[in-house]
């Protein structure tokens, strides 16, 4: 698996009216609602005194028109890579998470992944792709901060594998996954 060289930003998503409703959404392509489009403007403000080189999005509407608010605030160009695009939930797609949590007898959000049915992508899979792909970024970039517009799966199966565990994630809040010696720590910006 190809580890990031160095710390790295990212940011979920505005909320979308699927996030609202709690309702999987992985691939399908949801745009934000108003208080997703708010929240990117607070991950705007947040941002404003970091020294963001490079934004790079998900493909998803929720990603790039996300990407769009902080980028204009930002004066940055956006660049879209399906690296970092959202994990693909197969037959749960639209589901209510908190039924399928119920039918499946569990209780804690990160054990979703271990009921992920076998038309969609396995969930090692994702951390995978989106490790990969911030590697290449940060090699295409060499010493520049880069934001990854992206999804809350993407940025929990990251945190597994980089920091060892699952973290809360609002929409509206830039992380650092911050390089700690030999290990790697999530920072919270703004």
């Amino acid at each position: 698996m190809a580890f990031p060289s160095r710390s790295f930003l990212c940011l979920r998503h505005g909320t979308t009216d699927w996030n609202r409703q709690g309702r999987f959404q992985g691939l399908t392509d949801n745009a934000l609602n108003a208080d997703g489009i708010a929240e990117a403007h607070a991950a705007a403000r947040r941002l404003a005194g970091v020294a963001v080189a490079a934004i790079v999005a998900s493909p998803l509407r929720r990603a790039v028109q996300t990407a769009e608010v902080v980028a204009a605030t930002l004066s940055k160009d956006i660049s879209i890579d399906a690296g970092i695009i959202e994990c693909d939930f197969g037959s749960l797609e639209g589901q209510s998470i908190r039924e399928a949590m119920q039918q499946h007898g569990i209780t804690a959000m990160e054990d979703i992944t271990t009921i992920l049915p076998a038309d969609g992508e396995p969930w090692p899979a994702v951390s995978e792709r989106a490790l990969r792909c911030v590697a290449a970024w940060q090699q295409r970039h060499p010493r520049a901060d880069i934001l990854f517009v992206c999804h809350d799966g993407v940025m929990q199966a990251m945190a597994e594998v980089l920091c060892g565990g699952f973290f809360e994630n609002h929409h509206e809040t830039p992380f650092r996954y911050a390089r700690n010696g030999n290990g790697w720590k999530l920072e919270q910006i703004g």
